[in-house]
């Protein structure tokens, strides 16, 4: 039987124990942070499928994405439902109503709400939640009030690293890692 290569520490386990639903950002978290315009204008994306399957397991394990984003796109939207994200928030950057909006579909409260961003218009929601991560490339100020800041960037498997997280916490990682290892 495989054994789990993963370590978190305890009290960062704690925290994230009862997380239900993790909010992620877009630009900077999802992707890398540029964008590339097609001659026509076009945005378009790069997104890291180490993170899609991320996100995946969070589902499987009962945790719900949510996603909250100031910008709107045809690929983001075609991203999100390949990955069957429902809960998202498209053009706002006044992001803490948006996610108390999600909670109260859901039936949770901030206690249950993780929060992954890379820019000040995240801090807000950041600062509410049970536990507020950041990738590595994110703003100083970001990562400052983040109880994790992941060793990936933003665009490059950092939103997988934090579902690991939400995983191993949940108690759900080895189980849904041995249907993979056999």
């Amino acid at each position: 039987m495989h054994t789990p290569a993963l370590n978190f520490d305890p009290a960062l386990l704690l925290k994230a124990q009862g997380v239900r639903v993790a909010f992620f950002d877009v630009d900077g978290v999802l992707t890398d942070g540029g964008l590339l315009f097609t001659e026509s204008g076009e945005t378009i994306k790069r997104f890291c499928t180490l993170d899609g399957h991320g996100l995946k397991m969070l589902q499987k394990a009962g945790i719900t994405p949510a996603v909250i984003t100031g910008r709107d796109s045809a690929p983001l939207r075609a991203r999100l439902k390949a990955l069957g994200i429902t809960h998202v928030r498209y053009g706002t950057e006044d992001k803490a109503p948006a996610a108390q909006e999600i909670l109260n579909e859901l039936g949770l409260d901030w206690s249950q709400a993780s929060h992954m961003g890379d820019d000040w218009p995240d801090m807000a929601v950041m600062t509410r939640t049970a536990i507020a991560c950041a990738p590595s490339n994110a703003h100083i100020e970001v990562k400052a009030i983040s109880h994790y800041v992941t060793e990936r960037e933003g665009g490059h498997g950092a939103v997988r690293e934090f579902c690991d997280l939400l995983l191993v916490a949940s108690g759900r990682y080895a189980e849904l890692l041995r249907g993979y290892v056999r």
